[in-house]
């Protein structure tokens, strides 16, 4: 994947309109700034002030909300872009907030080290994962921000702030996931262990027997996730747990021909042929999923864990109690099967365990993550909604980054510590620095 986003060094005026890697959501800054250093950055957010403005950090737009849109001072992370140290004796490396994963994969991977976890994809910057709650899947193990062990956060009168769980532990219990609302991250500390291999095994099965064994797959393997082909039985399931080795990675052709020609490049094809005629969406559906097979390979985990994904889509994502998954995802099949929605991307289903901060969506419960898409261009307002209907029926928890239409009032009854968090947004931000109409429909005022 690429962004989408402006590029810009240093200052310059808000002509530029900046729109997310989706481009469902577009701003037109003021200013837009790049500070190179912690101290430029606490400038530009005191100056922001000073000015009137309001003032947001964007990474690389990977979100589908408007998170991070302002018409004020819009804050490009780009240039923190350090690396400040790896402490093996620790077992934590520190980051400034716009080092991209995929960097911070490679550079772990050539030290030796790995995150615990991940997501599917690793475009984003670290600071833009964290902060609007990015995650993999993980019997044992949580999302990307529950491997934080301390983070610096300049907040709005300019101070820096360092946070652990040992320092102003109140805010680190909260900006950890903080959705830009209690300051800018300038870097991060995560948890890293030794380099370690994964086996991963897909697996196509079929929808009764994934929700009828899907506690089991969820218990006995250490990451486990499906895809289910709406129109279809046909689901893909994948496996990943820790391996003693030899590394046996996918042959390049075999990967290139399954993740870069049928996953990105027929997929885009179809895709637009399905946007152009609807009504054959049922049938290409029906022979992708025939068309799946099975294969197993054994790699380091970011390897294993991320894929390319080129082709743009618009996504909603909830989480729902880890009991209810079952059922969510029937109600989400029965209304697939009685609408005449045309879906052509795959449901993807994920799970985590309970962590303990405010505004994870994994906050307090074990959890499953069900998300659906829709290829950009295609109207998924209604498709959308209806899924919601289910996710909220089930106390579902939206995705940060993700669109949805809850509210404070909605957020306010799915999260026991939604209070904490917005009496510390009132003391940290007091007069909404960092707020947009996202943040006040999603905390109030």
């Amino acid at each position: 994947m690429s962004s989408s986003t402006t590029s810009t060094t240093g200052t310059t005026a808000g002509k530029a309109v900046w729109r997310n890697w989706a481009g469902n959501v577009a701003a037109r800054p003021r200013r837009v700034v790049s500070p190179a250093s912690v101290d430029e950055l606490a400038t530009a957010v005191v100056k922001a002030g000073e000015d009137g403005l309001t003032a947001k950090a964007v990474g690389t737009g990977h979100s589908f909300t408007a998170a991070a849109a302002t018409g004020g001072v819009l804050i490009r992370p780009e240039r923190l872009s350090a690396i400040r140290a790896i402490d093996r004796a620790a077992g934590t490396v520190t980051v400034e907030a716009g080092v991209p994963l995929k960097q911070l994969n490679a550079v772990l991977a050539a030290e030796g080290l790995s995150l615990t976890n991940m997501g599917d994809i690793m475009e984003q910057t670290v600071a833009g994962a964290t902060s609007t709650g990015t995650h993999g899947t993980g019997r044992d193990s949580a999302s990307i921000a529950a491997q934080i062990k301390a983070l610096e956060l300049v907040i709005a009168d300019g101070s820096v702030l360092s946070c652990s769980a040992d320092e102003n532990a109140d805010v680190f219990a909260a900006a950890r996931v903080g959705i830009g609302a209690l300051g800018v991250l300038s870097a991060i500390t995560f948890a890293v262990e030794p380099l370690f291999l994964l086996t991963a095994r897909e697996e196509p099965m079929t929808f009764d027997r994934v929700v009828g064994e899907f506690d089991r797959l969820a218990a006995e393997n250490e990451h486990f996730e499906f895809y289910w082909f709406p129109h279809t039985d046909g689901c893909n399931t994948k496996r990943n747990n820790r391996s003693q080795g030899p590394a046996a990675p996918v042959p390049a052709v075999r990967g290139w021909i399954d993740d870069e020609l049928l996953s990105n490049g027929l997929f885009q094809a179809a895709c637009a042929v399905g946007r152009a005629v609807p009504s054959v969406i049922p049938g290409i559906a029906q022979l992708s999923s025939r068309a799946l097979s099975a294969r197993t390979y054994t790699d380091i985990p970011y390897k294993v864990f991320t894929h390319p994904r080129r082709v743009r889509f618009v996504e909603m994502e909830f989480a729902v109690p880890r009991e209810a998954a079952v059922a969510v995802l029937r109600e989400l099949k029965a209304l697939v099967e009685s609408s005449d929605f045309r879906i052509s991307f795959p449901v993807e289903v994920r799970i985590a365990p309970a962590d303990d901060i405010a505004l994870s969506t994994a906050s307090g419960r074990d959890s499953a993550y069900v998300a659906v898409h829709m290829y950009r261009g295609t109207r998924y307002q209604e498709y959308f909604t209806a899924v919601e209907k289910i996710m909220t029926a089930h106390e579902g928890r939206p995705h940060w980054g993700k669109i949805h239409t809850r509210d404070a009032a909605y957020l306010a009854g799915v999260y026991p510590r939604f209070g904490e968090f917005t009496a510390l947004r009132d003391r940290l931000d007091p007069v909404r620095l960092f707020a947009n109409d996202y943040l006040r429909r999603i905390l109030g005022e």
